[in-house]
């Protein structure tokens, strides 16, 4: 299991809330065109998470790449979120046990929640230490 993190382009605040489960909807559809299987998409206005199985036959990159695309495209032609600019250049990717499962996919549910209390980039570097991954805070602008 991949719980798959990354913002808007520059962080801006664009995925508007009142239609972020369209974007949701729209996210798993891609997902299981690319044989995954979704446990639970959700974010905020300026970030995506997305904790999914990928199938064997597909790399995480390609994946996140596609998806991406796949969404840019979609927000630009129904024109649902109007201030979208496209998606920052890098993703997170962290791998999850089973145990974990039941954990990620409420933390996901509890997003709005969440960024009532803690920024983004807030939560991105505390999802990299607790990772134990070493990071230069100049790279999350």
């Amino acid at each position: 299991m991949y719980h798959i993190v990354y913002g808007t382009k520059n962080h801006n605040g664009t995925l508007d809330l009142e239609r972020h489960d369209e974007l949701c909807r729209y996210t798993a559809g891609v997902l299981q065109n690319k044989n995954c299987f979704i446990y639970k998409i959700g974010g905020y206005t300026d970030h995506l998470h997305i904790l999914t199985e990928l199938h064997p036959t597909i790399a995480l990159a390609g994946l996140v790449k596609d998806v991406k695309l796949a969404q840019s495209k979609w927000i630009k032609t129904k024109k649902i979120f109007p201030m979208f600019e496209g998606w920052q250049d890098g993703y997170g990717a962290f791998t999850c046990s089973w145990k974990d499962k039941g954990r990620i996919v409420n933390y996901i549910a509890n997003q709005f929640e969440h960024h009532r209390r803690e920024t983004f980039r807030e939560e991105y570097i505390e999802m990299l230490q607790h990772a134990g991954i070493e990071f230069d805070k100049k790279y999350l602008a």
